[in-house]
């Protein structure tokens, strides 16, 4: 029988613990996916947050790190700057990077760090009970916002990529989703592109990703992707917002 996809190399043997219709697997798949064909994994150091994928360390097959809570883009600064041949790179959630995080990610991207950050927002806090986050949308329902997020109790929703793309820092922003078959092969595409920014020396690279959280969401898995479609995009318009030359 001829083989024709198999699990990277770059990815371990162990079973993911996300829940059910969660896309953090596919986008570990992504990202391990990338490091392989770019021949990467020998030199690669990843950053594990702290957050639903606070265990990524377990799944990725390379040199890997723990991070405090939002000091990933710190310590991959650490990291880049001592060894500065290595493939560097932060995994963080909209949580870890857009609330605690804020700064780092900000004062990295500033600094023009040459690494680069996965960043995964399913607009809630996953791991610890579905509270409201920076990146919720108005009138979303949380743990924490009952009634919907409100602007005169929390202000509205974060847009990363638009808020990073108006400095001169950042080489290479990019924000896409992996709800459909479609949407993954972009979201890989810039997950590539992000990687050859780093080496090539171009600077900080920034992707996005549009993720499901049905469980805190409280849908089913397939619901969840429609209800990211419906209410997420318009939100959150996907594509380029910085790259080299333009």
């Amino acid at each position: 029988m001829k083989i024709v996809a198999k699990r990277p190399e770059s990815l371990t043997s162990k079973d993911f613990h996300y829940c059910p219709g969660c896309t953090h697997g596919i986008i570990h798949r992504l990202v391990a996916e990338t490091i392989d064909e770019l021949g990467l994994r020998e030199s690669a150091v990843g950053i594990a947050p702290v957050g639903c994928s606070v265990l990524a360390y377990e799944y990725f097959n390379l040199d890997m790190l723990q991070a405090s809570h939002g000091r990933a883009p710190a310590v991959a600064t650490g990291v880049k700057r001592v060894l500065p041949d290595c493939a560097v790179f932060t995994y963080q959630g909209d949580g870890d990077l857009a609330a605690i995080g804020l700064s780092e990610v900000v004062h990295a991207a500033l600094r023009g760090e040459n690494i680069t950050i996965i960043f995964v927002n399913n607009a809630i806090y996953g791991m610890t009970g579905g509270q409201i986050a920076p990146t919720t949308l108005m009138g979303q329902v949380t743990t924490t916002s009952p009634g919907g997020r409100e602007v005169g109790m929390s202000g509205n929703p974060i847009k990363v990529c638009e808020m990073l793309a108006t400095q001169q820092g950042p080489a290479y922003l990019s924000r896409v989703s992996v709800h459909s078959p479609a949407h993954v092969r972009r979201a890989k595409k810039a997950i590539r592109k992000a990687f050859e920014m780093q080496m090539q020396k171009k600077g900080f690279s920034l992707v996005e990703i549009l993720s499901t959280c049905p469980t805190n969401w409280g849908m089913d898995p397939l619901s969840s992707l429609d209800w990211l479609e419906e209410e997420m995009l318009p939100m959150y318009p996907l594509g380029e917002f910085r790259r080299p030359g333009g």
